[in-house]
C-alpha cells in the first residue's frame, strides 16, 4: 500500500510539474499576444494620426489659399476704385474717431 501511495505522490508531482510547464507556456504564449496586440493599436492609431493631420495640412492650405485670393481681390479692387477706397478709408476713420471720443 505504501507503494501505492509513493506512485500516486510520483504520477502527483508529474502531473503538476507539467501543469507548471502549460502555464508557463499559457503565459509566455499571452505576453507575446499582448505585444502584438499592443503594436497593432499603436500602428493603426499613428496611422489615425497621420491621416488626421494630413486632412488638417489640407484644410488649412485651402483657407490660406481663400485669404490669398480675397487679399488679391481686395488689391484688385483698390486698384480699380483707388477714390472710393480713400472715401471708405476716411469715413472708417471718422467713425472710429468719433466713437472714441463718445467714449472717452
Amino acid at each position: 500500500m505504501t507503494e501505492n501511495v509513493a506512485s500516486a505522490a510520483e504520477h502527483i508531482a508529474a502531473d503538476l510539474s507539467a501543469l507548471r510547464q502549460d502555464v508557463a507556456r499559457l503565459a509566455e504564449a499571452m505576453n507575446k499576444l499582448l505585444q502584438h496586440q499592443t503594436q497593432g493599436v499603436g500602428i493603426r492609431v499613428s496611422e489615425a494620426v497621420g491621416d488626421a493631420t494630413g486632412r488638417i495640412e489640407n484644410r488649412a492650405a485651402n483657407a490660406q489659399n481663400r485669404v490669398r485670393a480675397a487679399g488679391r481681390s481686395f488689391e484688385a479692387g483698390i486698384e480699380r476704385n483707388p477714390f472710393t477706397a480713400v472715401l471708405i478709408s476716411f469715413g472708417a476713420g471718422i467713425s472710429i474717431g468719433l466713437l472714441s471720443r463718445l467714449r472717452g
